[in-house]
C-alpha cells in the first residue's frame, strides 16, 4: 500500500478518535507515535526514536524535547508534541530553544492533527520562526506526499529535504498571496495588471474602477482553470474506461480456453486458503474458480475482470500471481501451499479494490 493510501486510512482513524483524545500523553500514544510508525520508524527502539530527549538550554539543565529521531547516534529531527485540542501558534518558541542546542536539522511541532515542519533556512543552527511545510491529518493534501516521503525512514533524505524546504516555504507564501488577491486585490497588484492591459493613466479613480473588474477576472480565470482540469480528468477517465472495456472483451475471448476439469486436491486446498485469508473481508461465497491447462484462476463475483489470483501448479516450479493496480500479474514463488499465507496482504489488497 502506498503512503498516500496509508495516510488516508490513518486520517480516517484520526478523525474518528480525535474528540476522545483529551491529554498530551493520549495524543502522543494515539496520534503522534502511530504517525511516525506509519513513516517507518521503530517507535519502540530508543536508539532510533528517543522519547524525552535531553536538549539543555544555556544554564537550564534537564530540558527535554518529546522525541528525537536519531541517525548514526546523532539527532536529525526533533519532535515537540502538544495535546490534540491545543492550538500550535504559541508553542514554536519551545521547539526554537531546543533546536539551537542540538545538531538536529529539522524540528516538527504537532498536536497529532497538524504537523508543522521547521528548519534553519534564514540562519544556520537557528530555527526559522515560520514552518516551511504543514501537514494536516484531517485534510491530507496529496501534493505534500512527495515531500513527506523525504522524512520516511526508508527514504529519509535530510539534504534533499533541506534543499526543497526553501522552495516549499516560498510556494506556500505565493499561494497565500494569490489567495488574498482573490478575495481582496491590493492596490499594487491592481496597478501591475493595469500596466499590462490599460493605456490610460493609473489615477486613484481608475484604480478604484479597475479593482472589482480585476477581482472578477481573477476569480473567473481560476474557475475556468478548474473547469478545464475537471474536463481533462473526465476525458482521462473515459479513456481508462474504454481500455477496461477493451481488456474485458479480451478476457471474454480468453475464456474460450477454460475447461471443465475438476479441481485437484492441491487446488482445492489452495482455494480454501484464499477463502480463509478473505473470510473477514467478504462473503467468500462470492469467490469462484475457473481452469485452463496452465493455471487455475480465482474470481470475485465470477467476473474475469476481477481476478483475485492465479495458481500455477503444473510446472516444475509452483507459484501464484496477483494483479497489480494496472492488472499486470505479479509473481510469487511458493515451496508449499502454506506459503500462500505469506502473500495474504497482496491477496487482501487485490480484493479490497473490488469491494
Amino acid at each position: 500500500m502506498d503512503l498516500i493510501d496509508e495516510l488516508r486510512q490513518f486520517s480516517a482513524k484520526v478523525t474518528k478518535i480525535k474528540d476522545v483524545v483529551s491529554t498530551e500523553e493520549a495524543t502522543k500514544t494515539s496520534l503522534v507515535m502511530p504517525f511516525f510508525q506509519l513513516l517507518g520508524y521503530d517507535i519502540f527502539n530508543p536508539l532510533e526514536f528517543i522519547p524525552e530527549f535531553t536538549a539543555d538550554v544555556g544554564t537550564k539543565k534537564g530540558e527535554k524535547v518529546d522525541y528525537a529521531i536519531v541517525i548514526d547516534e546523532k539527532p536529525v529531527i526533533l519532535v515537540e508534541a502538544k495535546k490534540c485540542s491545543e492550538a500550535l501558534d504559541n508553542h514554536a518558541s519551545q521547539l526554537f530553544r531546543y533546536f539551537g542546542t542540538t545538531m538536529a536539522k529539522f524540528g516538527i511541532l504537532t498536536n497529532g492533527l497538524e504537523y508543522r515542519f521547521y528548519t534553519d533556512l534564514n540562519e544556520s543552527n537557528k530555527m526559522d520562526l515560520e514552518p516551511f511545510m504543514t501537514v494536516n491529518m484531517l485534510d491530507v493534501n496529496e501534493n505534500s506526499i512527495p515531500e513527506l516521503k523525504r522524512f520516511a525512514k526508508r527514504t529519509l533524505d535530510i539534504e534533499g529535504a533541506f534543499n526543497a524546504a526553501s522552495e516549499l516555504k516560498y510556494m506556500s507564501k505565493i499561494k497565500e498571496l494569490l489567495d488574498s488577491m482573490k478575495s481582496e486585490p491590493r492596490g499594487s497588484f491592481v496597478k501591475y495588471i493595469m500596466s499590462e492591459i490599460y493605456d490610460g493613466k493609473r489615477t486613484d479613480r481608475a484604480v478604484a474602477e479597475f479593482t472589482p473588474i480585476i477581482k472578477r477576472g481573477f476569480n473567473q480565470y481560476i474557475k475556468d482553470t478548474i473547469s478545464e482540469t475537471l474536463k481533462d480528468v473526465m476525458r482521462g477517465q473515459e479513456e481508462k474506461r474504454a481500455k477496461v472495456e477493451q481488456s474485458s472483451d479480451e478476457e471474454v475471448i480468453a475464456q474460450d480456453s477454460f475447461d471443465d476439469a475438476p479441481m485437484s486436491t492441491e487446488e482445492l486446498e489452495a482455494f480454501s486458503i484464499v477463502k480463509a485469508i478473505l473470510y473477514n473481508m467478504i462473503d467468500v461465497e462470492r469467490l469462484s474458480w475457473q481452469h485452463t491447462k496452465q493455471y487455475m484462476v480465482i474470481l470475485f463475483d465470477s467476473k474475469s475482470t476481477k481476478r483475485i489470483c492465479r495458481f500455477w501448479f503444473n510446472g516444475k516450479k509452483k507459484y501464484i500471481t496477483t494483479p497489480n493496480a494496472n492488472m499486470k500479474p505479479v509473481r510469487h514463488d511458493i515451496e508449499s501451499l502454506n506459503d500462500i499465507y505469506k502473500y495474504a496482504e497482496h491477496i487482501r489488497n487485490v480484493c479490497e479494490r473490488y469491494v
